[in-house]
């Protein structure tokens, strides 16, 4: 059942490629671990997967620092294996989006291998580079992320300084110089060709930096600051990259990661159906369990993206932040309750490996540490076997194991259908089955304190959802049949007019 291109209906699982699934042993997952695990997501009833990035990499931000956009890198395997990937699971039914890195490459890649070897080198201005201040110290006071020092570091054979507003190995792009944007469209190309369905885009809207580079505030630690960005520039770049998705057959699809605090702010990267297709909204994702909150936020979202007519996206975990069973109390009961609201809101629903079995962060002791952003947590390995080494056989995994991994892994799980995972599974054809949950409209609903209820309705088609934040049974006014309950009661029958505490429901 479908109403419009393919992603306004769709479930996305993303994957982080070093930690779903090891083939050849060396502790890390690679491209045909993915591959051998297309069941788990077939059966799952995903419509698409996007992969963090693959490409050639020093790892330096493990993988959002490339030195070959047009490449595989050796540690998940090679171009054949990504075509491999790429057929069987168009053949599953599953589509396939690659994470494309725009702001910055590595200061490996031969790009900036050149623009560092002399002012005069043809390719110096593919990057940002300036002169030291009158003191000599940066050219402004611009703050890098993750390691909250300069966004510039100094170069002795230049005697210039470069911009990197995130670590000094992932120097900035400057997309002022027409030669950049045609040398990153040509990276867009070569993955189309290859058949993938869309990209989601790193940190999109810091593509252009402002023209001035003037001092800003505090220095800028909140990359959710627009302040040092040229947004109309960057809305300019991004009509052009529509125009090329555009120009290929099959909805082609941008997802941007649009990393500003403002809901509204997100809507204009919309453009006027001429720029990004869909853009994550990050004030959802970190709100608290707060049935106000996410009302708020909610209606939020409906009311500025309504304006330009824009698609929503929802999402509760990523590779970047803390997986949402942990930030919501390490609950199950407000786990599964957070899947029914996120798989029955107005919108693209985007899934992060591992959520459908409930996992928590792992506990990464010191001398583990990998990441310069803390975020090693969420990024723990998926359990796939109950019996330790959880299908991940050979060297051990690069991260410590998430708790509880074989009571969580996919083996367990599976062989219990009351678990999350079963859950996340029947959610997931429930949104399929209707069309009010896939494209319907949504209309908030007057509720109890501490319960969440909103109607989707789609000509015929009307489904209520309710969802109870609280740990205390809650009575409702509300008539339906259950067909979905996150704790597995009464459904099929007539609802009671009572939530169990911590449940949600679908009512049709």
């Amino acid at each position: 059942m479908t109403n419009g291109p393919w992603w306004k209906n769709a479930v996305v699982y993303q994957i982080y490629p070093r930690s779903f699934a090891d083939s050849n042993g060396d502790g890390v997952g690679d491209l045909e671990g993915i591959r051998q695990r297309l069941d788990h997501l077939a059966w799952l009833g995903v419509d698409a997967i996007w992969i963090s990035p693959f490409f050639k990499s020093p790892m330096a931000d493990f993988g959002y620092d490339v030195s070959d956009y047009c490449d595989v890198d050796p540690l998940f395997g090679t171009l054949d294996d990504f075509d491999a990937l790429v057929s069987e699971a168009h053949a599953h039914g599953i589509k396939v989006i690659v994470d494309w890195v725009p702001n910055h490459s590595s200061d490996q890649h031969a790009w900036f291998v050149e623009s560092r070897s002399s002012r005069d080198n043809p390719k110096r201005d593919w990057y940002i580079w300036r002169d030291p201040a009158p003191d000599g110290g940066p050219p402004n006071n611009w703050i890098g992320a993750f390691l909250e020092g300069s966004a510039w570091t100094f170069d002795e054979t230049t005697g210039q300084y470069y911009l990197h507003l995130f670590l000094p190995e992932q120097p900035d792009l400057n997309w002022r110089n027409p030669d950049v944007i045609e040398a990153m469209h040509d990276t867009l190309r070569f993955w189309l060709d290859r058949g993938v369905d869309g990209f989601r885009m790193d940190v999109v809207m810091g593509i252009v930096k402002r023209a001035d580079l003037a001092d800003v505030e505090g220095g800028l630690v909140q990359m959710a600051d627009e302040s040092r960005y040229d947004p109309p520039a960057v809305h300019e770049r991004l009509r052009a990259i529509r125009t090329l998705l555009d120009s290929y057959p099959g909805d082609r699809v941008s997802v941007g990661e649009v990393f500003v605090l403002s809901t509204a702010r997100v809507a204009e990267y919309y453009g006027n159906n001429d720029e990004l297709h869909l853009s994550f909204n990050f004030p959802p994702l970190f709100a608290p369990w707060d049935a106000d909150k996410w009302r708020h936020r909610i209606e939020r979202t409906e009311t500025e993206l309504g304006r330009v007519s824009a698609w929503p996206t929802w999402v509760l975990s990523n590779h970047d932040n803390a997986r949402h069973r942990t930030r919501y109390g390490s609950s199950e009961g407000r786990a599964r309750a957070a899947a029914v609201m996120l798989l029955t809101l107005r919108g693209t629903t985007f899934l992060y490996e591992g959520e459908e079995l409930g996992l928590d962060d792992a506990i990464v002791p010191a001398e583990r540490v990998v990441d310069p952003g803390g975020r090693d947590g969420c990024r723990a390995p998926i359990p796939w076997t109950a019996d330790a080494p959880h299908g991940w056989n050979g060297a051990e995994p690069w991260l410590p194991f998430p708790p509880a991994a074989g009571d969580r892994s996919v083996e367990t799980l599976l062989a219990d259908e009351a678990s999350i995972l079963h859950l996340y599974r029947h959610l997931i054809a429930a949104k399929h089955a209707s069309a009010a949950l896939q494209t319907g409209d949504l209309t908030l609903l007057a509720a109890p304190d501490g319960v969440l209820a909103y109607e989707r309705v789609l000509d015929e088609d009307a489904r209520t959802v309710l969802v109870n934040f609280t740990g205390e049974p809650q009575s409702i006014d509300a008539q339906g049949i259950v067909d979905v309950s996150s704790i597995g009661t009464g459904e099929g029958e007539p609802f009671s007019g009572l939530l169990a505490p911590d449940e949600a429901v679908i009512l049709s």
